[in-house]
């Protein structure tokens, strides 16, 4: 259970970062309001689920969600640049994240 409350918490993690970008700098009160509702919410499933799992193993899988998926989220909709570098990075993290879970 508490691997599925950190992939819950991760998600959020990535619609919170997108809220952000949306909101324009907190000038958009929905994107804005998203965000906030978002980030309470990651931070308390991350919150929950380190009840069971080691601290390094799960700050390091949430911020890892969260980064990968921002990056999918910022390809696939906001046109963000796919090199070979950046994609690189992100199975850099991916790879990291499987270790993780893996040595848990």
């Amino acid at each position: 259970m508490p691997w599925i409350l950190l992939f819950a918490a991760g998600l959020l993690e990535i619609i919170w970062a997108t809220a952000m970008k949306y909101s324009q700098g907190f000038t958009r009160p929905l994107p804005t309001a998203v965000m906030v509702v978002g980030m309470v919410a990651s931070f308390w499933l991350l919150a929950t689920a380190m009840r069971s799992l080691p601290l390094g193993t799960a700050y390091m899988v949430w911020t890892g969600i969260g980064a990968v998926g921002s990056f999918v989220v910022g390809v696939v909709f906001l046109a963000e640049p796919v090199t070979a570098m950046r994609m690189a990075a992100a199975g850099l993290i991916v790879a990291g994240i499987v270790t993780m879970k893996l040595a848990s």
